[in-house]
């Protein structure tokens, strides 16, 4: 009997026992030994802010349940194949699987994990594949003045890849103090919001806040883009289309990880392959702030959502389940 975390109610979580069914001809067991959780999409799971109207587009590959709860979701799961094909057994995997301590799922499921990347690094396989998509998605030139509003896991990711285009300025933005030590890993400049410098060709805003939108429009150049990478869950956000708005000629445009970027002809499977490569870079293990074991996670969950302490990416391990 394996265990699993699910949503009991929002703002509830605990732990359920699982029984795994066998596994059939292609399929694989899997003994998960890191999972991770972001305060983005995964803290309004936790919250209940779902929207209705997006109950069945925001669905994980493996979520049971629905929401707003009970339900079992996560995508973020490191393992080691325990059985299946002779070609996969005994490797590092990554999976879009909720929190579990094993599971079986078919075979295309999963991504052997480079040997350059640690497993407990290999977690953030699904931020940074979301980061790469939203880079496309931006399609930045080289010499560009970028700034990245906002700097939890998913805003540093793609400052990490931005930051390795030549000549490029980028500046990663955010009200948090403490954050500048993720830029100095990821070796991107690191500015709070009034500080900040403007004129920027480009804007990737991830703070998921108004005030944060409204930053990353002051800080373009006439005719820039800002690409809205933040998900706001059911809540209403205020955008200043006043002010310089109109007269700059701003742009802001929508990147969404669930479809691969039009600008890139790749399927998932080789965006999350690309994905797992770029974490062969040490910079970034600055975007986990926060561990904790499996079996604390109903306890450690709510304070990595209140933000008390300040956390970017909780990692849950599982080393002795």
């Amino acid at each position: 009997m394996e265990r699993a975390f699910w949503l009991r109610e929002p703002g509830r979580g605990e732990i359920r026992p699982v029984e795994l069914p066998a596994p059939g001809d292609g399929d694989v067991l899997v003994r998960t030994v890191y999972s991770a959780v972001s305060r983005g999409t995964e803290a309004l799971v936790f919250r209940g802010r779902v929207p209705a109207s997006q109950h069945d587009v925001m669905r994980a590959p493996f979520q049971e349940g629905d929401f707003p709860a009970p339900v079992k979701y996560g995508y973020l799961n490191v393992g080691v194949v325990e059985s299946g094909p002779p070609e996969l057994v005994g490797r590092t995997v990554f999976c879009l699987y909720p929190h579990q301590t094993r599971y079986v799922v078919p075979s295309a499921a999963v991504t052997v994990v480079p040997d350059a990347v640690p497993a407990a690094r290999a977690v953030l396989a699904g931020t940074v594949e979301t980061a790469l998509n939203a880079v496309w998605d931006a399609a930045p030139q080289v010499g560009d003045r970028i700034a990245v509003v906002g700097a939890g896991m998913v805003g540093s990711s793609v400052a990490a890849i931005l930051g390795r285009l030549p000549a490029v300025r980028v500046q990663l933005v955010d009200v948090d103090p403490s954050r500048a030590k993720i830029a100095e890993a990821i070796g991107v400049d690191f500015a709070l919001p009034g500080d900040a410098l403007d004129g920027c060709d480009l804007v990737v805003h991830a703070s998921a806040s108004d005030a944060g939108l409204g930053r990353a429009l002051e800080l373009l150049r006439p005719e820039g883009v800002c690409v809205e990478l933040s998900w706001y869950g059911d809540r209403r956000v205020a955008v200043p289309l006043g002010e310089w708005f109109h007269s700059r000629r701003l742009t802001i445009r929508a990147s969404q990880v669930g479809a691969v970027s039009p600008n890139r002809p790749r399927s998932h499977a080789e965006r999350l392959a690309t994905a797992l490569e770029l974490l062969a870079d040490p910079g970034f293990d600055a975007l986990v702030t926060a561990e904790c074991r499996f079996d604390e996670l109903p306890a450690a969950l709510p304070a990595l959502i209140s933000g008390e302490p300040s956390s970017a990416c909780l990692r849950v391990t599982y080393d002795s389940d």
